[in-house]
């Protein structure tokens, strides 16, 4: 595995990338992670003759610059810098895979079809308009959500996120987690120092803000034609299982695997499992 930078859209993406070929599987992680929650991905993608790359995105990690205003982390800011890192791949299919921040782009990304996917793979982060259906009708996820809301106050959230060596940071991924064996202190030092960047803190809240500011739901839905697979650990804290229910309206091939007793970080917490799912799907018939 190897790291390097990819100018596409205006950025300079620092990559991780395995294997090599036409076929590149794009890994788009979220909030508050990095390129570096795919680590255990990667070689398993290379080894299906997938080249894989993993991107710090808009905002975070290593990737430069990182724009301070709510508007250059609307959606449709996003989608650019998928399709433009595609583009750059010179990729003749592409499978695209997404947890959290990265899945909502994912979805959006193949509902407006910006460019042609093979696959489609989304861990832990239902379909948006699902999701907005089940937050208007359920006390118990917008208790979940709370802190969409939160991120909403200037400054507030970017100094209490950073506090104490980014110690909210460490905590989002050690109190979440269920097997916290997972996430031992180099791995929550590397987020914490990436959340310690100068201008990166208020970058990735701002994917919040734009979300809410520019009201990412309420747009159409078409229905998603991509084989997709969906990746549930079923013991995350931010969003509940009924989050799932009513998403084959949306995507019509659908494939649901669910991981009981996995937190929110499906793939870092249960890698084995994970890959072994990505394994039999990947390779099956289309």
């Amino acid at each position: 595995m190897t790291t390097r930078t990819v100018e596409a859209n205006g950025f300079r993406f620092a990559v991780d990338e395995a294997g090599e070929g036409d076929r590149l599987a794009l890994c788009l992680h979220g909030f508050p992670e990095s390129r570096f929650s795919w680590r255990h991905q990667l070689p398993l993608l290379a080894d299906l003759g997938y080249r894989a790359w993993a991107p710090d995105l808009r905002g975070y990690g290593d990737t430069e610059p990182k724009p301070q205003d709510v508007a250059s982390y609307r959606i449709e800011r996003l989608l650019e810098d998928v399709a433009a890192l595609i583009d750059a791949s010179g990729a003749r299919e592409v499978t695209l895979l997404a947890h959290d921040w990265g899945a909502l782009v994912a979805w959006t990304f193949a509902t407006q079809k910006v460019r042609l996917l093979e696959r489609l793979v989304i861990m832990n982060v239902p379909h948006p308009a699902v999701f907005g259906a089940v937050i208007k009708r359920s006390a118990a996820q917008r208790r979940r959500s709370w802190y969409v809301g939160f991120f909403q106050i200037p400054w507030l959230p970017e100094r209490m996120m950073t506090a104490g060596r980014a110690r909210a940071i460490r905590r989002a991924f050690h109190g979440m987690a269920i097997d916290k064996s997972r996430f031992p202190p180099a791995v929550l030092d590397h987020y914490a120092a990436n959340a310690l960047k100068p201008g990166a803190m208020r970058a990735m809240i701002n994917w919040y803000r734009a979300a809410v500011r520019y009201r990412l739901q309420d747009r159409d839905w078409p229905k998603i034609t991509t084989p997709t697979l969906i990746v549930w650990g079923e013991e995350d804290a931010a969003l509940g299982l009924e989050t799932l229910d009513g998403t084959d309206a949306y995507v019509e091939n659908l494939t649901i695997r669910r991981l009981p007793g996995v937190s929110h970080w499906v793939q870092q917490e249960a890698p084995e499992q994970v890959n072994a799912i990505l394994r039999e799907w990947l390779v099956g018939p289309r």
